[in-house]
């Protein structure tokens, strides 16, 4: 575990990042789940739009989920824009795919897209609300172009419904 006030880092199914294996023959394959900004915030940040749910119940809920398709899945949230494109670049390779909520950084960060550009690995595109109906600012996702997919608006089974159609992308049942 790291710093809470810079970056929150937590494994669900792995004691740390050094145990994900990709072609090693070792363990089960696996997914990244990263949050961005104010995610962590969760369970208290405008609940009529976001949910009461917390991130800990989030990463839980997927987890479940990615357990029942055979996957491990390893968390990550960090409300620094310099931390999450280092974690996409130290598990770019150790991944079988992404599951990204990024946030407000979704609507201007070029940093981050490039970042999903240079992985070799599916990235998921994932909001609880529906940004294609809130404010104009967040209309717009700048990473959108360079993910597998996007999946917004409908609360935490968002994350169920992008785990989903990731799953079904890494094992070529759909199209990219």
């Amino acid at each position: 575990m790291t710093d809470n006030s810079q970056k929150n880092e937590v494994s669900s199914g792995l004691d740390n990042l050094s145990d994900v294996r990709m072609n090693s023959g070792e363990g089960r394959p696996v997914i990244m789940l990263l949050h961005g900004p104010n995610l962590n915030m969760l369970g208290r940040r405008d609940p009529g739009q976001y949910g009461s749910f917390t991130l800990k119940e989030v990463e839980h809920f997927t987890a479940r989920i990615a357990d029942s398709l055979g996957y491990d899945l390893v968390c990550f949230q960090s409300n620094h824009e310099g931390y999450l494109i280092d974690k996409i670049h130290e598990t770019m390779d150790l991944c079988q795919g992404m599951l990204l909520n990024a946030g407000a950084l979704t609507h201007y960060s070029y940093a981050l897209r490039d970042a999903i550009d240079l992985c070799p690995v599916p990235v998921m595109e994932i909001h609880i609300s529906d940004i294609h109906k809130r404010e104009g600012f967040r209309q717009k996702s700048v990473i959108n172009e360079v993910c597998c997919g996007q999946v917004s608006g409908f609360g935490i089974d968002s994350y169920r419904l992008g785990l989903e159609q990731l799953c079904r992308i890494i094992a070529g049942k759909e199209q990219i």
